[in-house]
């Protein structure tokens, strides 16, 4: 007897969180504010400091080393901007302690300012670390939550 051999299509772990909200300011505004490395510890919950490692100007591929905390721990990671639309777009990756990230805001106009919409894909470098990804998903959207919060407050100066 032989025996074919198996195959399957490798399942790879993801998790995705979003958030939304809406700022009293134009998209070029928010996005002139968030494109800001100096103005990442105002609005970002967990991070220290941001430091650009490329030069100006901005744009994909564009790096930076982002100091924070998280869960009581001080963390290193290194940013790359993937997606950088003047007004209306900017994504980020970055890689930590086994888990790549894949965070975007998109800016839509609308009447009274802005719509801000946030997400962010978690992957787990290896199957072993796929229950870490719920984890930091929650994590995740929690900080989402409260930096749209306080990205409203910073920009609308509430």
């Amino acid at each position: 007897m032989v025996l074919a051999p198996v195959t399957s299509a490798r399942v790879v772990p993801m998790r995705r969180v979003e958030a939304s909200l809406a700022i009293g300011a134009p998209p070029e505004a928010v996005f002139a504010f968030v494109s800001d490395l100096d103005n990442l510890p105002t609005w970002q919950p967990g991070v220290i400091s941001a430091t650009q490692t490329t030069s100006d100007p901005i744009g994909v591929g564009t790096t930076a080393r982002v100091l924070r905390e998280l869960m009581g721990q001080r963390l290193t990671v290194d940013v790359t901007v993937t997606a950088f639309d003047l007004g209306r777009r900017l994504a980020l990756e970055s890689a930590a302690s086994g888990l790549s990230v894949a965070a975007a805001m998109d800016l839509e106009p609308v009447t009274d300012g802005t719509n801000v919409r946030m997400s962010t894909e978690i992957h787990s470098q290896s199957l072993f670390l796929a229950p870490l990804e719920g984890m930091a998903a929650g994590i995740a959207q929690q900080e989402m939550d409260s930096g749209l919060l306080r990205l409203k407050a910073a920009i609308e100066g509430t």
